[in-house]
């Protein structure tokens, strides 16, 4: 049997610090926060992880020869048991999708669940591939987004979607290196992303009853949400400010990379994009009018940084 440190590398554990904040920035967009999405959280977690053990499966014979420390070449967990606990994990996660959300949200998992394979086993080395793993994490978002108005949540599921473009773009050149155009093209993409999500939408134009009941509609934690928020000034440069830490975080080690494209670089770039990705959704979060929650979402950055130390999150 394979130990938890070993499965807990196969799955690359700390990155899934990045996937609950995706659900939260588009359940807050959706204006849809409540009891059940800490739970299509969950799922959200269950099938990333599900798709990274998948990953590990299908590149078993690549990794034997490029990186044959990883849990499958090395030997500390079989490819077997790496299938199987990607087909459980994914069944689990579409499972509690459908137990949360219902029909929408069971839809969107199997979407989402599909993509995920999809890309494991097709896509991956082809050029469909950044594009579709954009997918998944657009689909996240839109998890978070079912049972509330899910067109609202659509522009932060495409900002995530554009950032997932430009991490999977470099992870395709981490082992081999890359040349400097690479970094400098996803390095304008982060910018327009950053961009995007520093930007805040046209006030609710809802009629005021409406506004009330939004305001005192359920919290994840079943009760209506009457916590202090930030003030007004505050509140309206949140989004920036995280989307800017956001920006700096990663565009930082992306600047790195093009000054000198080698593997390690790259590697640390894509390392990067997933560690700081909570500090986008914190921005998102905050764009759509819950300025606390997006400080709680964005404060998964640093403590990812942290354990990727430990358990290399790429």
């Amino acid at each position: 049997m394979p130990r938890v440190a070993d499965l807990a590398e196969l799955v690359r554990a700390p990155a899934a610090l990045s996937v609950p904040g995706d659900v939260v920035a588009g359940a807050a967009a959706a204006g849809t926060l409540g009891r059940r999405t800490p739970a299509l959280a969950a799922a959200s977690v269950l099938l990333y992880w599900a798709g990274m053990a998948g990953n590990d499966w299908a590149d078993r014979r690549l990794d034997a020869v490029e990186r044959p420390e990883r849990p499958i070449p090395s030997g500390r967990v079989a490819p077997g048991v790496a299938l199987g606990l990607a087909a459980g994990l994914t069944a689990a996660g579409v499972a509690l999708a459908t137990a949360a959300g219902g029909r929408r949200a069971a839809t969107v998992a199997v979407g989402l669940a599909a993509a995920v394979w999809g890309y494991d086993l097709a896509a991956k080395d082809t050029p469909a591939g950044p594009a579709v793993m954009a997918a998944c994490r657009g689909l996240d978002v839109l998890l978070g987004a079912t049972g509330g108005r899910a067109l609202r949540a659509v522009p932060a599921a495409v900002t995530v979607a554009a950032h997932t473009w430009t991490v999977t773009a470099l992870s395709r050149r981490e082992v081999t290196g890359a040349d400097a155009a690479l970094p400098l093209r996803t390095l304008a993409g982060t910018a327009l992303v950053a961009a995007s999500a520093a930007v805040r939408p046209r006030p609710d134009r809802a009629r005021p009853g409406r506004r009330l009941r939004a305001a005192t509609r359920a919290t994840p934690t079943g009760v209506p949400d009457r916590a202090p928020q930030p003030g007004p000034g505050v509140a309206a440069a949140l989004p920036a400010l995280l989307a800017g830490w956001y920006a700096a975080r990663y565009g930082a080690a992306q600047a790195r990379a093009a000054a000198d494209p080698c593997a390690g670089r790259v590697r640390a770039a894509v390392g990067a994009g997933i560690t700081g990705l909570p500090a986008l959704q914190g921005a998102l979060t905050a764009r759509a009018g819950a300025g606390l929650l997006g400080l709680a979402v964005a404060a998964a950055a640093p403590l990812g940084g942290r354990l990727a130390r430990k358990v290399s999150p790429t």
